[in-house]
């Protein structure tokens, strides 16, 4: 029994010594020409990456309001869960991309008065940027965008503005944007300036609602993407994503929703992002 009990030991102690890790990166950064400063990333590479060649899936994973790339590495933990998360096999390897959006202004679109077009800068400089500079399979089936909060946000928008772009999005505790034209207007002037026209609202209201998207967009353009859409029952941001919900219910849109005991916290994020892994994984093999 004594040699039994210290083999299991043994095997116990190599099976821990010798479980891969990934690599975490949290101050990286790119020139923008759009917005005309330097932008700071983070980067998660999983276990394995220096000593391939294989290329990867990536998800684009957006902070909240308040933080910024070093939110999910910090108070996320994201390379425990996604270690954990891949060599449990609930995950794919792939590669994960934190983006700044709290350095000058904040915010994950463009700014009413066209001054700050950090959507722009996503898409056009800092998307093709990390797919260039990391071994990242750039197809449609290969990229996934999730977040929390106002990066929940974005997660919605930039699935509903580009759908051909990513095969599932994971919006988290997200702040789905205003239901309104009237509400659009007092989002505005709260947070941002009150000296806005009626045509800015409302191209405020068209681009960043996330309602208003998915009940005039073309149906099999939202369909086309896969969606888990998670918040906490004590959440101030539940009512949004459950109209978000029964307006794809009524669309007949497919996608996940889950509600579960908790509130807008690092907790409850924390013990979401292992569905996301596994959720966006599933979409990378299965889209």
């Amino acid at each position: 029994m004594k040699n039994l009990i210290t083999c299991f030991v043994g095997l116990l102690f190599a099976s821990t010594l010798f479980a891969q890790t990934g690599k975490v990166y949290d101050i990286l950064s790119l020139k923008s020409e759009i917005l005309k400063m330097d932008r700071k990333y983070a980067l998660y590479l999983p276990p394995g990456y220096e000593s391939s060649e294989r290329s990867y899936p990536v998800l684009y994973l957006l902070h909240g309001g308040g933080d910024d790339q070093t939110g999910w590495v910090q108070f996320g933990e994201v390379l425990h869960i996604a270690d954990k998360a891949i060599n449990e096999g609930l995950a794919t390897p792939m590669i994960i991309v934190m983006p700044d959006a709290n350095t000058g202004q904040k915010g994950y679109f463009n700014s009413v008065k066209g001054d700050f077009n950090y959507e722009d800068f996503f898409f056009k400089e800092f998307m093709p940027y990390i797919e260039k500079q990391y071994r990242i399979k750039g197809e449609k089936q290969y990229r996934a965008v999730a977040g929390l909060s106002m990066g929940g946000g974005g997660s919605f928008m930039y699935a509903l503005h580009h759908p051909e772009l990513f095969s599932s999005a994971c919006p988290l505790s997200a702040a789905t944007g205003p239901v309104s034209l009237e509400d659009t207007k007092d989002f505005l002037e709260r947070y941002f300036t009150k000296d806005n026209t009626d045509e800015q609202i409302e191209k405020y209201y068209h681009e960043c609602s996330a309602l208003y998207l998915i009940e005039n967009m073309p149906v099999d353009q939202v369909k086309s993407v896969s969606w888990y859409i998670d918040c906490g029952d004590d959440d101030f941001l539940y009512e949004g994503n459950c109209l978000v919900h029964i307006a794809m219910r009524k669309k007949e849109i497919p996608h996940e929703f889950r509600t579960r005991d908790g509130g807008h916290t690092w907790t409850y994020w924390r013990s979401a992002l292992p569905e996301v892994l596994k959720f966006v994984s599933q979409r990378f093999h299965q889209y």
